[in-house]
């Protein structure tokens, strides 16, 4: 009979899933909503349901099942408190295991968990060590170190949007503090940067403000946009500079919404990463995310299918 591994996503309004072949072939994958009443009560339920409908169909043994969870997971699969789903703190691996029967349940930061599916299948091919980052509406990021996520004590490890990179902001992050990366990396940042002070005739004047607007402008030679732009990479190439300094990695993938800038993002990136770093981290490699949304089930995956 056929044994098949299952990649989850859970994400704050849907989760998405895969089915995996045991050589790691994506067969299926589909999406479920997420069902937040309750303090989350029902979301492990309906996923175990959606697996169990698949498996009727695959007509196999459900090997692995691995989850990416929006918040801090510890090594062994507990969740300490996800506000984002309602959750407490509470051992997802071994209630997944109970629900399912299946022993193999490994659980992860969402973040972490799609940096491993993209050093697997995506942007960091051939690498075992990479740091990934992730710009959306904020940054994420997650730390793989020789072909495993580097956790952290309190399941925090890889937290590169809240990192410190401007001693001197008054704003408040979403997390509470000032100055962290987010706040100038994350779309959101863009934007609020950008709107700060544009100039009659800017590409962006008479504009809605946007990360892809900003991004636009710097290609057509806007000499505001192309300002912004520089202040977005020198925070986070700088930011990337710091985390190399600890980690050492072999390579840097970006992905999120931002990253569909391009090239263009990854020059001035890595323009102040090498800037900023000795000279034994110097040239690092720089690569686009390539998975999209697929990489939390292809990381969800790895890390059931290789332990």
């Amino acid at each position: 009979m056929a044994q098949y591994y299952v990649g989850v996503d859970v994400g704050g309004t849907t989760v998405k899933m895969g089915m995996f072949s045991d050589t790691g072939e994506l067969l299926d994958k589909w999406e479920i909503p997420t069902r937040r009443k309750n303090n989350g009560k029902y979301i492990l339920s309906d996923i175990v349901d959606s697996i169990e409908e698949k498996r009727e169909t695959f007509e196999g043994n459900i090997k692995g099942i691995g989850v990416g969870i929006p918040g801090p997971v510890t090594a062994d699969g507990t969740v300490l408190k996800c506000a984002n789903l309602g959750w407490d703190v509470f051992s997802v691996s071994n209630k997944l295991a109970s629900l399912t029967g299946v022993g193999n349940v490994k659980v992860g930061n969402d973040a972490n968990v799609a940096a491993l599916g993209e050093m697997w299948k995506g942007g960091g091919r051939g690498y075992d060590s990479i740091v990934m980052v992730t710009l959306g509406t904020g940054v994420g990021g997650g730390v793989i170190l020789q072909g495993k996520i580097l956790t952290g004590c309190k399941g925090a490890g890889g937290e590169i949007g809240h990192m410190k990179v401007n001693m001197d902001e008054t704003r408040v992050c979403g997390c509470g503090n000032k100055g962290c990366l987010e706040q100038y990396a994350s779309a959101t940042g863009i934007v609020n940067m950008a709107k700060e002070n544009v100039p009659e005739g800017s590409y962006l004047a008479d504009k809605k403000v946007t990360a892809k607007a900003v991004f636009d402008g710097a290609k057509e030679g806007d000499a505001y946009c192309m300002k912004v732009v520089e202040k977005f990479g020198r925070y986070l190439g700088v930011a990337l500079s710091n985390v190399a300094h600890v980690v050492d990695p072999e390579a840097f993938v970006i992905g999120g919404g931002v990253s569909a800038a391009g090239q263009i993002l990854l020059d001035v990136v890595e323009k102040y990463y090498n800037e900023n770093s000795m000279f034994a981290l110097k040239n690092k490699s720089f690569h686009l995310a390539e998975l999209g949304n697929d990489a939390g089930i292809y990381g969800a995956v790895r890390m059931v299918l290789f332990k």
